[in-house]
């Protein structure tokens, strides 16, 4: 399945976007399905249960946060029943329940498994169109599946679910119902919804579009975004600048807009990324007739930009020192004074400006200490130099 995640700076347009970007998809004869938290103009909201038809080829599910939430903790609470009990707790009903922050990206990620790897995969659809929330949100909610199921490793091990056996001796002795089934139950099955999303997110098929208005703001943000983009492996298959006004205006005040657009959008050119332009309608577009208009928004390639299997590589020193290998991370836009890394056990802390991420090495370069790194041509390289310890010596 090709997947395409949209996003760009707050009030650039991206849910138009989206669903112009979905649109054009359903055209060419391929089945659809766009997500959105948001309102789409002229299309169904839908029930948040399953997608609804939106038009020839194309469903529409917009996500519900609040009946997520509402669901999972009710759900939650009856699974805990017995300790819940125990304590005299009074459980909260589902009327009650108000959302609490966090829960919108929560609810996003289910319905990204929903997709992915769960019952509306069935569908088999060729194409899924995400609108995210806007870039420095996005951004966060892309790494969330990778950094919850580190921390679900960290504070549920696996291995200690062999004592499995011994709870209900345990709960005898005690006097005291166990939660560690539920519990372990609980976090495998969120493990396994989170692993499905983040396939679906490094998957090869799976490319990021951005959305700008052309002008210095949208240049800073987008800046910032490429960085953090290469550091999670995000891969761009295009920009689309959005609301771009006529170039040819008789009037002074418009063609001097247009012509800070156009000096802007010359300068998107030169990054190498491919960019589209999507007119200003002189309106907020509100029907599927008004979406249809953004026709120079390109449908998704039936293939995603051509890329390595890990964005990464390690290759020798260039300086021919013996044994040290160089790990390559390439992080345009870093700036150097902005980046920390940290080496701890088997992982790499890496940290660039607001971004965060843990990457644990591979085997090779876990038998290796860190003896430098440094920011070249938008690349970071780190040296590994083979610890005498832990390398098996040759005769």
């Amino acid at each position: 399945m090709r997947t395409v995640l949209v996003t760009g700076p707050g009030g650039a347009g991206r849910t138009t976007v989206a669903a112009a970007t979905a649109l054009a998809a359903a055209a060419r004869g391929r089945r659809t399905l766009l997500v959105s938290s948001d309102a789409v103009p002229g299309l169904p909201a839908g029930n948040g249960d399953a997608p609804t038809e939106a038009a020839e080829g194309l469903h529409h599910a917009r996500v519900d946060s609040a009946d997520h939430f509402r669901g999972e903790l009710v759900a939650l609470q009856d699974r805990a029943s017995g300790v819940l009990d125990l304590l005299g707790a009074r459980r909260l009903d589902g009327e009650e329940l108000t959302e609490l922050p966090g829960s919108a990206q929560l609810a996003l990620l289910h319905t990204l498994h929903r997709a992915a790897g769960g019952d509306w995969s069935e569908d088999r659809y060729d194409v899924l169109v995400v609108d995210l929330p806007p870039l420095a949100d996005a951004l966060a909610l892309l790494a969330l599946p990778e950094q919850l199921r580190r921390y679900l490793r960290r504070l549920l091990p696996r291995e200690r679910q062999a004592a499995r056996a011994l709870r209900p001796m345990l709960a005898q002795l005690a006097g005291v119902p166990m939660p560690a089934q539920w519990l372990y139950e609980a976090a495998a099955r969120k493990d396994a919804e989170l692993a499905a999303v983040e396939a679906l997110i490094g998957d090869a098929a799976t490319t990021v579009r951005l959305v700008a208005e052309p002008g210095p703001a949208a240049e800073d943000a987008l800046r910032t975004a490429r960085t953090g983009l290469a550091l999670y492996g995000l891969r761009v298959d295009g920009l689309v600048a959005n609301r771009v006004l006529p170039r040819h205006s008789s009037d002074p005040w418009f063609a001097d807009l247009a012509a800070r657009q156009e000096k802007c959008l010359a300068g998107w050119q030169e990054t190498g990324t491919p960019v589209s332009e999507a007119a200003h309608l002189g309106r907020d577009p509100r029907t599927l007739d008004d979406l249809a208009l953004l026709d120079r928004i390109p449908a998704p390639d039936d293939r995603a930009p051509g890329r390595a299997d890990d964005p990464w590589w390690t290759e020798d020193a260039r300086d021919g020192s013996d044994g040290v290998l160089v790990w390559c991370l390439p992080l345009p836009g870093a700036v150097k004074e902005d980046l920390r890394l940290v080496r701890r056990g088997d992982e790499l802390l890496l940290t660039a400006g607001p971004f965060h991420r843990v990457v644990r090495l591979e085997s090779a370069l876990r038998r290796c200490t860190v003896s430098g790194a440094a920011l070249t041509d938008g690349v970071l390289r780190v040296r590994f130099t083979p610890d005498p310890a832990l390398w098996p010596r040759t005769p």
